[in-house]
């Protein structure tokens, strides 16, 4: 969440943070693969993700949302879309927790709230719309190399 968060905040390259938080720590081999999977392929998907909280909170645009609020929801809702062997119960679960330890006093209330809208449209989803859905524009190695905001995308932290 670290990684993405600053990568929209900052408009630093996903490549740039990625070396230098990962690169400080010690971290396991494998773990290190799933971040690095986790956070390129929420950025990747990140059009379909948005259009998806958009959908779930037409009161808020995704570009006004507290910068760690569109973190966590995006982080959520690719694990929703694409960690099938993680219940979906555990990834809302996981995302309040990290709205009420990172995010203001009304955060863990939306993003339990949003989390649940989309959660239902996806279980409703055939897989060949999920699939349709989540078909991108540019080149994931493309769309990394820019900040976010030259990536064309609302979110401007």
């Amino acid at each position: 969440m670290q990684i993405l968060y600053e990568v929209d905040v900052t408009g630093h390259t996903l490549h740039d943070v990625l070396a230098h938080t990962l690169d400080e720590q010690t971290v396991a081999p494998q773990l290190r693969q799933h971040v690095e999977r986790l956070t390129t392929g929420v950025l990747a998907a990140c059009e379909d993700i948005d259009t998806r909280i958009a959908g779930a909170a037409t009161a808020f645009p995704v570009a006004q949302l507290a910068a760690i609020d569109r973190t966590v929801l995006r982080l959520a809702i690719f694990e929703l879309l694409h960690e099938p062997g993680v219940p979906p119960r555990a990834v809302i679960n996981e995302a309040v927790e990290l709205a009420k330890r990172f995010g203001g006093d009304n955060s863990s209330r939306f993003i339990n709230g949003v989390l649940g809208t989309v959660s239902a449209q996806i279980a409703a989803e055939s897989p060949s719309e999920r699939s349709l859905s989540n078909q991108n524009g540019p080149g994931v190695e493309e769309r990394l190399l820019q900040p976010q905001e030259q990536q064309g995308s609302s979110a401007d932290g």
